[in-house]
């Protein structure tokens, strides 16, 4: 940098340059602008962004829209569908071979010859472009990356999957993308971001024993349940991360995405290095990218401290946990937002019918060991089925040489192909009606893994074994009292949940001559149809049985949209309706099938109080317009609460899906949704009109184009 500064300095004091010498001087500028902008006022997210950043010399700063040509892409069973779309944008190659990675780990359990065939389609696609390719059997994809050293610390990686967020637990930035954004990333090597607002996690002290890191992130969906870190990226801290192992960061990580955020990214340490050499030394060496001197030059890239966030950086938000005060938790029924010390619940003596060891966050080899440690010389009480199933070949492979999956087996755990299976609801060991299971899994959303009509806790390996053994939820040894956990909360001053652009005046503007592309519907007239629920889950608008059934037709789409969440949906929505939902709409999976399927069902818009990030960016990605209008929520929550009381003041009971009857007229450009009021003024208050975001030309081009894909396909072609 001193050499930089001071050729900088030479040719700024020359009195007249040449062209060459004016050409270098620019050059030179720009790489002094990077390396300040990697050493000064960024968070550790911010400066891992800006390495992946194409087209963009200013620093990378929150909020902003880039470019980004990331490290690695990985797309699993929904390859297929991205074929198909990479196929139909009619890009003759791959951008770069080595950017993509297969893996196959979603339906492995199902052989029938139809998705052999799918299988089998995949394998030789991967082999005609020359991408890595990993067959059903050889593990769960985010396991794979993190391996086979495709998922890197210090690099960017996205995954055509909600759980990328994993691969921060080595200080890499995962981030999840939808299938558009993967093929348009096989075809050009990029896809656009928008940087989010970064959250500082601070971890203190050290976890109690019988506590681990699934009990750390368990706590946190429970204790920060209100949103605080929805569609942001964490930054962990602290001199608890010290005492993390490598497993429990993967798990604290890879459950940052049922917390709401975008991402979640331990730094990179002694300890990740020291677990990237045991695991280059378990591979055939030399390894093309875990390998000594692969390693060493990462190892020198964490020391060289270019990459540690700036003591001035600016953070959305300050939170922190006191790891010792964390007990065993426990989540659900049916929901990752409520959790309870096990001790709390033990006493109630909930039983279980099926318990799960399996996916992609807790069945690593220290999660087999764990539960193993807790079943030895013990058996699986009568009338539960315990289901395990390793994350990958190699973590089983080591589990069988330490004993510890034979130890599973005799105490009578039912084995399982390394993959998802009944995580994401596919093979055997689903719940049915009426059922209760436990599951080391990350998501508990009703329905998700078998009947709806079931109830799904989460816990860790070690409770989840120990309710297995005894039949009921418990934890594997005797507890002190739990005591409440030590947290605490710090926001910055510009940060609010409700900015002035959703409630405010600013988005009634006039729009000018040229604020609509040709072909872009300006206005949207429709009655309202209210699913009055927040962290309304994919799982709940689209079913995961359905998620990999590629060829299930519009109209079937559109007769099991939202199935989970109410049956009658289907029923009572009617073509051109405004659907308009509570908070964190759409949070949970990267399946596009939960806006595609509302499109076929006649919805063109949801309006709610705030989205998740990636449901937004598979709807706009599609041509499904969805704009925040907290205010109109509150105030049809208002409205329904009256109207349910009623004059004797006895409330009745409120269906999942409302038609309100209320009819409205919704300005795209003008970004103003208005006719919302209504006379009967017994039943509450509404606003006459409601401002939100006005629709800018680049989502009217893609509403237009008929989404994502088309609009790359248009520009391919041309």
């Amino acid at each position: 940098m001193l050499d930089v500064d001071d050729e900088i300095q030479r040719l700024l004091r020359k009195k007249s340059i040449n062209d060459p010498e004016r050409a270098r001087l620019l050059a030179l500028l720009k790489a002094a602008t990077a390396v300040l902008t990697m050493r000064s006022l960024g968070t550790f997210v911010e400066k891992l962004v800006q390495r992946f950043v194409v087209g963009a010399d200013s620093p990378v700063r929150q909020g902003d829209f880039v470019a980004i040509r990331p490290h690695r892409v990985m797309t699993h069973d929904n390859t297929a569908a991205v074929v198909a779309k990479f196929r139909s944008i009619g890009a003759p190659a791959f951008f770069d071979p080595a950017q993509a990675v297969f893996t196959l780990d979603h339906d492995v359990q199902n052989t029938s010859p139809a998705n052999l065939a799918k299988y089998g389609a995949i394998e030789a696609f991967a082999a005609q472009h020359g991408v890595d390719f990993y067959p059903a059997g050889r593990g769960i994809g985010h396991q794979i990356m993190v391996e086979e050293g495709h998922a890197l610390p210090l690099t960017m990686v996205v995954a055509s999957d909600s759980h990328s967020n994993m691969y921060g637990g080595v200080g890499c930035l995962g981030t999840p993308v939808v299938r558009t954004d993967a093929a348009a990333i096989w075809a050009t090597g990029q896809t656009w971001w928008q940087v989010p607002p970064v959250v500082k996690v601070e971890l203190r002290g050290r976890l109690p024993p019988h506590s681990a890191g699934k009990d750390v992130i368990v706590a946190l969906c429970g204790l920060f349940n209100r949103d605080e870190v929805l569609n942001c990226a964490i930054e962990f801290v602290g001199d608890g991360v010290a005492h993390l192992s490598i497993d429990d960061r993967l798990t604290i990580a890879n459950m940052t995405t049922e917390w709401g955020a975008l991402a979640g990214v331990f730094p990179v340490d002694a300890a990740t290095v020291g677990w990237l050499r045991r695991r280059a030394g378990a591979l055939p060496q030399p390894h093309p990218r875990l390998n000594d001197a692969a390693i060493a030059r990462l190892e020198a890239d964490a020391a060289s401290g270019r990459m540690a966030p700036d003591p001035a950086a600016q953070y959305a938000k300050h939170l922190t946990l006191d790891l010792a005060s964390v007990s065993p938790f426990v989540s659900g029924p049916n929901s990752v937002k409520t959790s309870r010390p096990v001790a709390e619940l033990e006493p109630q003596r909930i039983r279980i019918h099926k318990a799960y060891l399996l996916s992609c966050v807790n069945s690593r080899l220290s999660d087999i060991a764990a539960a193993a440690a807790v079943l030895r010389g013990r058996s699986v009480a009568p009338g539960v089925e315990f289901y395990v199933a390793a994350a990958s070949s190699a973590v089983q492979r080591d589990a069988e040489a330490s004993g510890d999956w034979a130890a599973l087996l005799a105490a009578g755990a039912r084995p399982l192909p390394a993959g998802c299976g009944p995580c994401i609801g596919l093979g055997a060991g689903l719940l049915r009606d009426g059922e209760v299971g436990i599951s080391a899994t990350n998501r508990n959303y009703k329905g998700r893994m078998g009947s709806p009509k079931a109830e799904a806790y989460l816990a860790s390996p070690a409770v989840v074994a120990a309710s297995a053994a005894a039949g009921f939820i418990c934890a594997p040894t005797a507890l002190p009292p739990a005591r409440p956990p030590a947290i605490s909360i710090s926001v910055a001053a510009a940060d609010s949940t409700d900015s002035a652009a959703n409630d405010g005046a600013a988005g009634a503007a006039d729009a000018g001559p040229d604020a609509v592309v040709p072909g872009f519907t300006p206005t949207l007239d429709g009655e309202l149809l209210f699913c009055d629920a927040d962290n309304l889950n994919t799982d709940g608008i689209y079913a995961g049985k359905y998620t990999y059934v590629d060829d299930l037709p519009p109209h079937k789409m559109a007769q099991v949209v939202m199935e989970n969440y109410d049956p009658l949906f289907a029923s009572m929505v009617h073509k051109n309706d405004i659907l308009v939902g509570g908070f964190n709409f759409g949070t949970g999976s990267s399946r596009e099938q939960a806006a595609t399927a509302l499109l076929h069902a006649g919805i063109r818009i949801v309006l709610a109080g705030s989205f998740s990030e990636t449901f937004k960016r598979n709807a706009i990605n599609n041509g499904l317009l969805v704009l925040e209008a907290p205010q109109l929520v509150r105030d049809l929550r208002a409205r329904a609460a009256a109207a349910a009381s009623g004059a004797s003041g006895t409330a009745t009971a409120r269906r999942p899906t409302e038609r309100t009857g209320v009819r409205v007229h919704v300005d795209l450009v003008r970004g103003l949704v208005s006719g919302a009021a209504y006379s009967d003024g017994a039943h509450g208050v509404m606003r006459q009109a409601y401002s939100v975001a006005r629709v800018g030309r680049a989502a009217q081009e893609l509403v237009v184009a008929g989404g994502l894909e088309a609009w790359v396909r248009q520009r391919v072609q041309s």
